[in-house]
């Protein structure tokens, strides 16, 4: 019995075949979303240390307005989205004189909270998706298995006997769907793991540089009243 490429996909039926296609598609969104991510996250590690230091820089010297505009030149970066949101919030309601104090900071920190859950989100933008595949394929390629074990007992049946001619085709392609299940699923692991790493640091990095901004603003009124 041929069990050549080309033979098991002659030799697979419909419900073989649409288990296949599944799983390339699978992987195929795996493969994009990866290489999407990575460049997204290496885009915004590289410009947040650039951007990290320039703005320590002019918030030094007092000069707010100068790191608001800076973040709109590092846009891909997650500190000057959560920076930018929080001075740009603080130099405006700082202007309105039916705002104490601790209004302003008060609304400052919501806007930088506000801002952090939506950067956050995109940052896990696609990640989901890795995680259902990777705890699907393996399940869809057990099905493709036991499509493939029927497709044998299914030949076994026609041809009378139970010699390793009339099953290897179907057993072949039993193996064949177990292993595609699984090379799909475990690269999906792994890149959900080391992509919920990466966010978390992201996330932590966004926690700090909150936390130093609303001290900016504490130190700025404090200096202002005396």
């Amino acid at each position: 019995m041929d069990v050549s490429p080309q033979a098991l996909w002659e030799s697979m039926g419909f419900m073989a075949r649409a288990v296949f296609f599944v799983l390339l598609f699978c992987s195929i969104y795996m493969v994009t979303v990866t290489i999407e991510r990575l460049i997204v996250y290496r885009k915004a590690r590289k410009t947040s240390v650039l951007f990290a230091v320039e703005a320590a820089q002019r918030l030094r010297e007092n000069n707010p307005d100068a790191v608001i505009e800076l973040a709109k030149k590092y846009r891909h970066s997650h500190l000057a989205k959560v920076t930018s949101a929080g001075l740009f919030e603080f130099t405006h309601s700082d202007k309105e004189s039916a705002l104490s104090d601790d209004d302003v900071i008060a609304a400052s920190r919501r806007a930088i909270d506000r801002t952090v859950l939506v950067t956050t989100a995109e940052l896990k933008r696609g990640i989901g998706g890795l995680a259902t595949i990777a705890t699907t394929a393996p399940f869809i390629g057990l099905f493709g298995t036991v499509v493939g074990i029927i497709n044998a007992f299914h030949g076994m049946a026609l041809s009378g006997s139970g010699g390793i001619g009339a099953v290897s085709a179907g057993i072949a392609e039993a193996l064949v769907m177990t292993a595609f299940g699984l090379l799909v699923a475990i690269p999906a692991v792994w890149m959900f793991n080391t992509f919920t790493n990466k966010i978390e640091r992201f996330s932590m990095e966004m926690s700090n540089a909150s936390s130093e901004l609303i001290d900016f603003f504490i130190k700025k009124h404090a200096a202002e009243r005396e």
